[in-house]
């Protein structure tokens, strides 16, 4: 199968984010629908793609050799805990601000109020939250709920190497 220049960008973007969901992929393209991002993989990337057990979207190893791209995540080969992560900056800078994994976890609003301290930024609080479920599917993030869900991190921050992607 043969790749357009926009599949084979969209495709690295799917071994980037990966794992994944229609929606992060449907605001990187800017699509309209999380349905018109599943036709765009059934119709284009097929053959580079699948659904795993939690029907998150990832990159088949051959896509990740097709597009020459580092992918989101790197696992400890000794433990599966993940080593490595390319993230957008805003995830990058949850992970420096949020709660480790010895220390009481942290709401959304916790999180947010964090990054506005360190860093003089005001993200949207969905954008926070987002950020934060799109980590816990990297098994970088774990999820505790009560009243309300929070978060800390399920590694150690010094065991974890954060890299901004693009």
């Amino acid at each position: 199968m043969t790749l357009s220049e926009e599949a084979k960008g969209r495709l690295a973007d799917v071994v980037e984010l990966q794992p994944t969901k229609n929606s992060e992929l449907q605001d990187r393209w800017g699509m309209d629908s999380g349905s018109e991002v599943h036709q765009y993989l059934e119709n284009e990337l097929g053959d580079y793609y699948f659904r795993d057990d939690n029907s998150l979207i990832r990159a088949t190893g051959e896509a990740a050799e097709l597009v020459d791209v580092e992918p989101g995540i790197e696992s400890d080969p000794d433990d599966g805990a993940p080593s490595k992560i390319r993230v957008p900056e805003l995830q990058a800078r949850i992970v420096a601000v949020l709660a480790g994994p010895d220390e009481p976890s942290e709401s959304v609003v916790s999180v947010l109020h964090n990054l506005r301290d360190e860093y003089d930024i005001d993200p949207s609080a969905e954008d926070v939250r987002s950020g934060l479920q799109s980590l816990r599917r990297k098994d970088v993030v774990a999820v505790e709920y009560r009243t309300v869900p929070t978060f800390r991190l399920a590694v150690e921050r010094d065991d974890l190497e954060v890299a901004v992607s693009d």
